[in-house]
């Protein structure tokens, strides 16, 4: 197996097509097959599979893909730094639910350790596509929760991907609501307050189960509800609408002013937010840092 090898694979599985990649390479569409089929003989796997429409990478090729990905990311670094004599370009990249203090840590991080070059990636999505990122390599670290309702489905998916789940903090469940909901002056609200108020959560696509709800308590009935794909909608719905939405009551007030407050839900439920980490992969710095600043935020509110 070579670098250059992983290299090619990546290519195509980008491009979708073997001769796309052959162009972009500069090789022959016959050696680039070549080269795949002898890495695939070697490693006993099929990474793609051939079709009329082009190829299709296996489930057993996304997770070679995640640590080829890996490989040449550190390949890159040693170049840079013994061959090529330039600073190492950082790279980090973390998969989140749709949580405003993730988004608040990651601007700490950036501003307190972004070098001259650098390249951060942050993806607020849906909870499957967060593990899935996760096993595959894609992003180094994920952040989820866990609760009475979901843990067992959750735990057996970590399980099942190898991936572990670390808990940062568990917290009492709050509803976000505008500061010109009439609720707004009660120190608690009981679920039946919520009654007639539209109830806003995350959609979570093909993988729709209430076990990957953002949101818990998901099996409960309402009798409206809007399911946003973004955190801005949802903003722009609770103060325009006076909806609700459930989550942690950890909300940086320096993001959306004063327009929107957070007040305990009066149920006996908690949420055990953490991060989940490969099992075969050693944290960078810059993820143990990202970890640290999300052990803070919680106290910084």
């Amino acid at each position: 197996m070579t670098l250059q090898q992983l290299k090619y694979v990546l290519e195509v599985a980008n491009k979708g097509s073997i001769s796309e990649a052959a162009k972009d390479l500069f090789i022959s569409q016959p050696s680039l097959s070549a080269a795949i089929k002898e890495l695939e003989k070697e490693i006993g796997i099929n990474i793609f599979i051939r079709t009329n429409r082009g190829i299709k990478v296996t489930n057993d090729g996304t997770e070679f893909l995640g640590y080829a990905r890996q490989v040449l990311q550190q390949a890159e670094l040693l170049e840079d730094k013994y061959i090529n004599s330039t600073p190492s370009k950082q790279r980090f990249s973390v998969s989140t639910q749709h949580y405003t203090f993730t988004a608040n840590a990651f601007v700490e991080l950036v501003k307190e350790f972004g070098l001259e070059e650098y390249e951060f990636t942050l993806r607020e999505t849906k909870t499957f596509n967060i593990i899935d990122d996760v096993r595959n390599l894609k992003s180094e670290l994920g952040i989820i929760y866990l609760s009475s309702f979901n843990e067992q489905v959750i735990r057996k998916y970590l399980d099942e991907s190898n991936l572990f789940f670390s808990e940062l903090f568990t917290a009492n469940p709050h509803v976000f609501i505008s500061r010109e909901n009439p609720l707004a002056s009660q120190s608690s609200v009981p679920l039946d307050d919520l009654e007639n108020l539209p109830c806003l959560t995350f959609e979570q696509g093909d993988y729709n189960s209430f076990y990957f709800s953002e949101e818990i308590l998901s099996t409960r009935s309402v009798k409206k509800r809007i399911k946003v794909s973004d955190r801005a909608a949802i903003v722009n719905f609770i103060i325009g609408l006076n909806g609700y939405t459930i989550s942690s009551g950890i909300f940086p007030k320096y993001l959306h002013g004063k327009d929107i407050i957070s007040i305990p839900l009066e149920v006996e439920e908690k949420i055990r937010i953490g991060v989940i980490v490969h099992k075969d992969i050693t944290l960078s710095k810059l993820g143990e840092i990202y970890i640290e600043k999300l052990k803070n935020i919680r106290f910084d509110m």
